[in-house]
């Protein structure tokens, strides 16, 4: 098989890491990117050399060379995007969250399984280097048998208007954000099953802009008896925190995924890929080197090409991306009854949101 051929959905934040971890990945290049604004397509495209720009992604699938679509898309567009992909014979690579209900992501694996393509779940989370390190200590056995895992990730909002908006955007931080914590919980513990889930969250600081949770805690137990706990905050101020934890009866490991591959840096103007929405990176901050590649998306997109290329099953499916699902909407009803819910957890609500406490 020759060198695949990418096509990108979106031009915004995720889509310029996409495209940038494109570049570093051998046999797949990016060669069409669709986006509904012109003038940002058309500049997105010129800027890393996209040779075909469309401001309808349904036309861009229409292109036979075309193999793989990565979704780079409002929540509420994943499902959407995904069948029609899927129809036309693309391999898909979404974004988290898979989708916004359990319904729409059953739809998505049943219809890519009909069509024979694969579905992939892009945690990256699972694909960092120090993460993956980690992981390795545990499968090792240098920790002993691991009881407690940790993960967060704190910053202080969103880099576009739409995760805002919950109608778009299907929840607040516990769906932005806490689903890199549940499957990196899941990914640590070799894929086991989640039994229960307990969650506190709130809307502490952005109550002007969402009406979606933006500081959350969330436990959830695992067979076997570990426990993860996630917290995740679209609260802090000074730059971006990212950390992990694993505890286990014979060692115990910390990881920083930001210190030790960071600059201290003061800015009252803001850097980076959304320099335009830059409030995460002004005042202090640690700005990373070779940051792409610190957050394993090259190493990601390089997985799943590979898959693609070999016929092989990807580390992150569909299926995880429903399993992850299904645990943020039991986080939501835990916030709701003020209950531990168990797993597993039936619900037709359209959204995670849908179960928040109403304030």
């Amino acid at each position: 098989m020759d060198g695949l051929k990418v096509g990108l959905i979106g031009s915004g934040f995720v889509s310029t890491i996409h495209a940038e971890a494109l570049k570093m990945v051998s046999g797949a290049e990016a060669a069409a990117v669709a986006s509904p604004t012109e003038q940002h397509v058309m500049a997105f495209a010129e800027k890393h050399s996209i040779p075909n720009w469309f401001t309808d992604y349904r036309e861009m699938l229409s292109l036979m060379e075309l193999d793989v679509i990565v979704l780079g898309l409002p929540n509420h567009l994943h499902a959407e995007a995904t069948v029609a992909a899927a129809k036309a014979g693309k391999h898909i690579i979404c974004e988290k969250p898979l989708c916004m209900n359990l319904a729409e992501a059953d739809l998505m694996i049943d219809t890519c399984r009909e069509e024979g393509v694969k579905l992939m779940y892009a945690e990256e989370l699972c694909f960092a280097p120090k993460y993956v390190r980690l992981k390795q200590l545990v499968d090792d056995g240098a920790l002993g048998k691991v009881y407690l895992v940790k993960q967060s990730e704190k910053h202080d909002g969103p880099h576009a208007d739409w995760f805002w908006d919950v109608e778009l955007s299907g929840g607040g931080v516990t769906l932005d954000m806490g689903c890199h914590a549940l499957e990196f919980f899941r990914w640590m513990l070799g894929k086991r099953k989640a039994v229960s889930v307990y969650a506190e969250m709130g809307t502490h600081v952005h109550r002007d802009r969402t009406k979606g949770d933006d500081n959350s805690i969330i436990i959830v137990r695992f067979e076997d008896g570990a426990v993860g706990m996630a917290e995740e905050s679209w609260t802090k101020k000074g730059g971006m925190d990212d950390r992990a934890e694993v505890h286990g009866s014979e060692g115990v490991a910390y990881a920083n995924l930001l210190m030790g591959n960071s600059i201290l840096t003061y800015s009252d103007v803001g850097y980076g890929y959304a320099v335009e929405k830059a409030g995460a990176t002004k005042g202090w901050s640690f700005t990373m080197y070779e940051e792409t590649w610190n957050y394993g998306f090259p190493q990601e997109m390089q997985h799943f090409v590979d898959c693609i290329r070999n016929g092989a099953e990807p580390l992150e499916t569909g299926e995880d991306g429903r399993a992850v699902l299904e645990m943020i909407f039991a986080a939501y009803e835990s916030a709701r009854t003020g209950k531990k819910v168990e797993l597993p957890f039936a619900t037709e609500a359209s959204k995670p949101i849908d179960l928040y406490p109403k304030s």
